[in-house]
C-alpha cells in the first residue's frame, strides 16, 4: 500500500505546463537526427498553392549586363521548382512568383533569397545553390554599424585580409560561402555556419575582436570537438582569451589662445600704399618697366650662376682622406719590424750551429788534423837544403 501511495505522489508531482508537453517516444531515440532537413516530396502537396505569392527586388545598374547573360540559367533553375521569374530592365528589378505547378510552399522564400543574392553581386552558379534544402543564406548589413567612413573601410579590409587569406580561412572553418560587397556581407551555408559568420563580421566591424582571434578560437573548438571525453564538458578553460591593446595616439598640439581684444586687427597696407611709401608710384611708365627689367635680369643671373655651380660640382675631384699618409707610414714601420725580426732569427740560427759544432768535437780527429800540417813543413825544409 505504501509503495503504491508513493508512486501516486510521484505521478502528481510531474506536471506539464502545456497541453502538448508530454514526452514523445521519438524524443530519446538515438537513430533520429532532429536537425536533419528532409528533402521535399511533391506528393506531400498534390493540389498545389491556393494563392499566388510574389517577391521583387531592385538591382544596381552595373549588374544589368551580367544579369542579362545569366538570366536564362536562372530561369531554367526556377522553372524546375515551379517558379516563374521576370527581369525588368526599365525599372531595374527582378520578380519571382508562384505558379500552378508549385508544390513546395517554402520554395518561394528560397527564390526570394536567390534574387537578393544576385542583386548583391553573388555569382549566379553559387546563388542557384540556395534552392537546395540544406542551404541557407544571410545578408549582414555592415554599413550602419559605424559612422566614420575611414574606420569602416579599414575594418572591412580586416575581414578580407592580405590576398583574401582571412576570408578564405573563415570560409573553410565555417563551411560557408562569404562575399564582402559594399555595405553588406552575403553568406551562404548551414544555420550553424551562418551564425558563426555573423558573429565574426559584427565583432570585426564593431571593433570587439579581430577576425584572426575568432579564427584561432574556431580552430581550437574544432580540435576539442574531436575528443569524445570533452563532448559534454565546458571548453572555456581551453579557449584563448584576448585582451584589447590600447594604442597610443599622437597628441594634437593645441594652439595658444591669444588674449581677447574687442578691437579688430589693423588694416594691412595695400599695393598702392606700399608704392607711395617707396616712391615708385610717382615714377614714369618707362622707369617702372626699366626697373622691372633690371630685377628680372638679376634674378635670371642668380639662377644661371646656381645652375652652373651645380654642373661644375660633378667634375670637382673628391678630397683625399688624411688617414692615407698615416697608413703608408704604418706599412713602412711594419716592413722594418719584419726585417729586424728576420735578421735576429738568422743570428740566433748561426749561434745555435756554432754551439752544436763545439759540443760534437772529437779529440782524436783534432790531434790527427794538427799533426798533418807539421810533417808537410818538415818536407819543405828538406827540399830547400
Amino acid at each position: 500500500m505504501d509503495a503504491d501511495f508513493g508512486g501516486e505522489v510521484e505521478k502528481k508531482t510531474k506536471k506539464h505546463k502545456g497541453k502538448h508537453d508530454k514526452p514523445k517516444p521519438w524524443d530519446d531515440d538515438p537513430n533520429i537526427d532532429h536537425w536533419k532537413v528532409e528533402k521535399f516530396d511533391p506528393s506531400w502537396n498534390d493540389e498545389g498553392m491556393l494563392e499566388v505569392s510574389s517577391f521583387s527586388t531592385l538591382f544596381p545598374q552595373y549588374q544589368e549586363k551580367y544579369l542579362q547573360q545569366v538570366w536564362p540559367n536562372v530561369k531554367t533553375a526556377l522553372k524546375e521548382c515551379g517558379i516563374s521569374c521576370e527581369l525588368n530592365l526599365v525599372e531595374g528589378s527582378m520578380t519571382v512568383s508562384t505558379t500552378r505547378k508549385t508544390r513546395d510552399p517554402y520554395i518561394i522564400v528560397k527564390a526570394r533569397d536567390l534574387i537578393k543574392l544576385l542583386s548583391r553581386s553573388v555569382p549566379a552558379p553559387q546563388a542557384i545553390k540556395i534552392l537546395n534544402d540544406d542551404m541557407q543564406c544571410d545578408i549582414i548589413k555592415i554599413g550602419s554599424l559605424i559612422r566614420n567612413k575611414d574606420r569602416f573601410v579599414k575594418r572591412r579590409q580586416h575581414l578580407l585580409g592580405p590576398n583574401l587569406s582571412t576570408l578564405k580561412a573563415i570560409e573553410i572553418l565555417t563551411g560557408c560561402y562569404v562575399l564582402v560587397q559594399g555595405n553588406t556581407v552575403a553568406a551562404m551555408g548551414s544555420f550553424k555556419g551562418l551564425k558563426q559568420v555573423r558573429r565574426i563580421v559584427e565583432d570585426c566591424i564593431l571593433n570587439v575582436m579581430h577576425p584572426v582571434h575568432n579564427i584561432k578560437i574556431l580552430l581550437m573548438k574544432r580540435e576539442l570537438s574531436k575528443n569524445p571525453a570533452l563532448a559534454n564538458a565546458s571548453w572555456d578553460r581551453f579557449l584563448p582569451k584576448f585582451k584589447k591593446k590600447s594604442v597610443k595616439h599622437k597628441k594634437v598640439k593645441s594652439k595658444e589662445k591669444k588674449p581677447y581684444t574687442p578691437f579688430p586687427p589693423p588694416q594691412q597696407p595695400s599695393k598702392i600704399d606700399l608704392e607711395l611709401e617707396s616712391g615708385e608710384y610717382f615714377l614714369s611708365d618707362k622707369k617702372k618697366s626699366a626697373k622691372k627689367w633690371q630685377e628680372k635680369q638679376e634674378k635670371q643671373s642668380e639662377k644661371t650662376a646656381e645652375k652652373k655651380r651645380k654642373r661644375e660640382a660633378a667634375f670637382v675631384p673628391p678630397k683625399e682622406h688624411v688617414g692615407r699618409a698615416s697608413d703608408v707610414t704604418k706599412s713602412d714601420d711594419n716592413k722594418s719590424e719584419v726585417a729586424e725580426m728576420a735578421m735576429s732569427l738568422k743570428k740566433k740560427a748561426k749561434e745555435f750551429k756554432k754551439h752544436e759544432a763545439h759540443d760534437n768535437i772529437n779529440a782524436e780527429s783534432f790531434i790527427a788534423d794538427t799533426a798533418e800540417p807539421r810533417e808537410s813543413k818538415k818536407r819543405k825544409k828538406s827540399h830547400q837544403i
